[in-house]
């Protein structure tokens, strides 16, 4: 796994059916290297801080490699990096193969593997269509959360490098499919 981009974003009210909604949603790739600090990206918005940020989903990671299975469904987007509100895009990430407790180290950082992305309804508004949750909920792309062990920069073109596995533990996709049976989706 390789970042392919890091990705901020600002603090954004969105209009949806008649409501304003308050979101970070709109990340936007930045050619600069980012810090990661315990509980955030430095200069990223997280405006819903009960499902976002803090020490277990300080930094989103989601793979480049989903997005055309998106693109395909979703073939009027205007596409970039960040659309799932990802803080870094890898190159190639699978789910199904990170475990809960996977660490790796990446550029100055140290990121522990903790939780999946369950998907809410700002992916819907991002998407402009509400399908997109559901279709999130059909599919093991959910993309990982990581807490910092280590806070520092992170760059495109930097590697995670696994330090230490967890094949014993819960994929990340197990996760998503647990919790998918929970809210009986």
């Amino acid at each position: 796994m390789k970042i392919i981009a890091t990705n901020i974003g600002e603090r954004k009210e969105v209009a949806w059916k008649g409501k304003k909604i308050v979101t970070g949603m709109y990340k936007y790739p930045v050619d600069r290297p980012v810090f990661i600090d315990t509980e955030n990206v430095k200069d990223d918005a997280i405006c819903d801080t009960k499902n976002h940020g803090g020490i277990v989903q300080a930094v989103y990671a989601y793979s480049y490699s989903h997005y055309e299975y998106w693109k395909n469904l979703y073939p009027d987007l205007d596409w970039n990096y960040g659309m799932f509100g990802e803080n870094l895009t890898v190159d190639e990430m699978d789910e199904t193969a990170v475990f809960v407790g996977d660490t790796f180290k990446v550029g100055e950082v140290i990121l522990e593997a903790t939780v999946q992305r369950s998907p809410c309804m700002k992916l819907g508004v991002r998407f402009n269509d509400m399908n997109v949750v559901k279709q999130f909920w059909n599919t093991t792309f959910c993309g990982v959360y990581f807490k910092v062990l280590q806070t520092g920069f992170v760059k495109v073109g930097d590697e995670f490098v696994k330090i230490k596995s967890c094949p014993k533990n819960n994929s990340i996709a197990d996760l998503l499919l647990k919790r998918k049976a929970e809210n009986g989706v």
